[in-house]
């Protein structure tokens, strides 16, 4: 439920910044606190089960893995929050599609690695896991060389500061949802293989 929540936040937070939607926008914001409440629950059911039932092996990396997850999935609720604020922000300036290509190919790649995070999740797919883990890379490759194009717009018009700072920050957010969405693949791998490959 938390999942599919954040997957349709990100869809709908990345489609108000492309189509200035700032109704769209606004319903993001007002979601996060669903988000929010979602956390406590599940971690509340998770340190129960850990207290009463006291799992070992693979049932402990299942609730621990929970426990981590569902912080990753509230913090990409987070980011598509703010990605809403950036749409809206937008919505509040001349239109210019500058940096939207860019934003919509990134949002595009995260919104994937996202789903296929998730199924991963739920299949117990390790090979899927890998697969999103390495796709991070791509991400931050495709964000490093927005910036670079954007910020050298900005220098040369100095009329448009303030809306590529704000494009920053929405592209910032869908890399820090990449970061998240790899992390989720990590505890994946955990969770199957009881190995921990956050630093390899």
């Amino acid at each position: 439920e938390a999942g599919g929540l954040v997957e349709r936040q990100l869809a709908k937070a990345s489609y108000s910044l492309l189509e200035y939607d700032t109704s769209v926008a606004q319903k993001v914001v007002d979601c996060d606190d669903e988000i929010d409440s979602l956390e406590c629950k599940i971690d509340e059911s998770a340190h129960l089960i850990i207290a009463k039932r006291q799992p070992t092996a693979k049932d402990l990396r299942l609730v621990l893995t929970i426990i981590k997850t569902i912080r990753d999935l509230e913090r990409m609720g987070d980011e598509s929050s703010k990605i809403a604020k950036m749409a809206i922000r937008l919505s509040e300036e001349t239109e210019s599609r500058i940096g939207f290509a860019e934003f919509r190919r990134i949002s595009e790649r995260v919104q994937s690695m996202v789903k296929s995070c998730l199924d991963a999740f739920a299949r117990s797919d390790v090979a899927a896991a890998v697969e999103v883990a390495k796709e991070d890379s791509t991400v931050d490759m495709e964000y490093a060389s927005a910036m670079r194009a954007l910020i050298t717009y900005m220098i040369e018009d100095q009329r448009s500061i303030t809306r590529v700072l704000n494009l920053l920050w929405a592209l910032r957010a869908l890399e820090r949802i990449g970061d998240h969405a790899r992390n989720i693949a990590e505890q994946v791998i955990y969770l199957v293989n009881g190995t921990d490959v956050r630093h390899s």
